[in-house]
């Protein structure tokens, strides 16, 4: 029952101030609408003796009931269906005394206006339906004419009906924002789901790196291994120089792995463990560009891949092909290069270019993922990603990262 008869905003002081300013107006225009108005409409006394209109002189009891009908809207959005009952009973039971067209309807119109705005559709018709019925069946000072009786309350009636439909029309808007609001949060959260689901395919793939580094590296172990094994009694110097490379292999790995520990972060589910794929197969995506009728340049010459680690070397081609995947199905290009280089000491290098729609396009938006993607990469090898306008008109991807990877400490 409390929820019918009572609204539980939070209003903050601010809230409270703006509805007593209305309660104050609403009781200021009240009164003078009641010592002026009729004097302003109808000027001549003899036209508002024939009419049946008495000119009001302010009394204590007049205050009175315009204070009863307008104050308590103070507490209209606390109370909205308190406030219209109250309102309009006074109004209702106060207008024969006072002369009905004196007596203003102003207190219960904005009632009637909060409860259309702050409750549900079925009780504002309700609402002005019942002040409807009161206007109707109020009655009028005896002195007053019928027409002037008959246009009054048409006019009230009028007013009623307007108040109804502004406050149901604020209602919905108010509600259609609010919609519109949450549908605005659920897709951000939508967008930032989509992200990290971005992060964590690019985990999977940093393990799937660690895999194939750690299978090779340790099958070249377990294979020098079982030769100084077989050579340890007949041919020491032999055995001695398998335990040497076993030593040597064993010590690039570790450093390969530690460079990967330290910036790999713990994700969840299994990690993929199909081989990946190195730089020697940028073939692969010139033949991928130039099946989408797209004219491609590669640059291979500045690029040592014997002093490039494994795992960069991986994730280069990695980034590369998400660039050409970009450049497919995004940029709408006729042209693209792709060069690799390590010809700045202590780094591998790969740049990407297209003459594309560029990064303005709506096609930029749709590969905003991908390009996440790229940064997240290069960022856990330490390394820098940029996305720029490419001298060819389109995008221009630049990646570089160091051979020498910084182990990661906790302090």
């Amino acid at each position: 029952m409390d929820k019918i008869f009572r609204n539980t905003p939070k209003l903050t002081a601010t809230d409270w101030l703006i509805d007593a300013v209305i309660a104050a107006g609403a009781f200021g225009f009240c009164c003078l609408q009641l010592t002026v108005a009729v004097n302003l409409l109808i000027p001549d006394e003899f036209m508002r003796r024939l009419m049946g209109i008495q000119a009001m002189v302010p009394s204590g009891l007049s205050l009175l009931a315009i204070a009863l009908t307008t104050l308590p809207l103070v507490l209209r959005r606390k109370f909205p269906w308190a406030v219209f009952v109250w309102c309009l009973v006074s109004w209702g039971l106060l207008q024969a005394e006072l002369n009905g067209i004196a007596l203003s309807v102003a207190g219960p119109l904005i009632a009637l206006f909060t409860l259309a705005s702050a409750r549900s559709r079925a009780e504002a018709a309700i609402a002005c339906a019942v002040m409807c019925l009161v206007l109707l069946v109020a009655p009028a000072p005896p002195e007053q004419s019928r027409i002037l009786t008959q246009l009054t309350v048409f006019q009230n009636m009028a007013l009623a009906l307007a108040a109804a439909f502004a406050g149901y029309a604020l209602h919905e808007h108010q509600e259609r924002t609010r919609a519109i609001e949450e549908r605005a949060i659920a897709a951000e959260r939508s967008r930032e789901a989509e992200a990290r689901r971005r992060v964590e395919a690019e985990r999977v793939s940093i393990a799937r790196e660690v895999h194939d580094i750690t299978a090779h590296s340790l099958s070249a172990v377990s294979i020098q291994a079982a030769a100084a094994e077989r050579l340890v009694d007949r041919d020491p110097a032999a055995a001695k120089e398998a335990i040497a490379e076993v030593r040597r292999t064993a010590k690039g790995a570790l450093e390969e792995i530690r460079a990967m520990i330290g910036v790999l972060r713990a994700g969840e589910g299994p990690a993929e463990t199909t081989p990946t794929q190195g730089t020697d197969r940028m073939g692969d995506l010139v033949s991928y560009l130039e099946g989408a009728d797209i004219e491609v340049t590669l640059d291979e010459t500045a690029y040592d891949r014997a002093c490039v680690p494994a795992f960069i070397d991986v994730a280069l081609f990695g980034i590369a092909r998400e660039a050409a995947t970009n450049i497919v199905r995004h940029a709408g290009a006729r042209r693209a290069t792709l060069a690799l280089s390590t010809k700045r000491e202590g780094f591998a290098e790969l740049v990407v270019d297209d003459d594309g729609k560029g990064l303005a396009a709506p096609a930029a938006a749709a590969g905003h993922h991908g390009l996440l993607g790229m940064r997240e990469r290069a960022r856990l090898l330490q390394g820098t990603f940029s996305a720029s306008p490419s001298p060819l008109g389109g995008v221009r991807i630049a990646v570089s990262v160091p051979l020498s990877q910084k182990e990661e400490t906790n302090e």
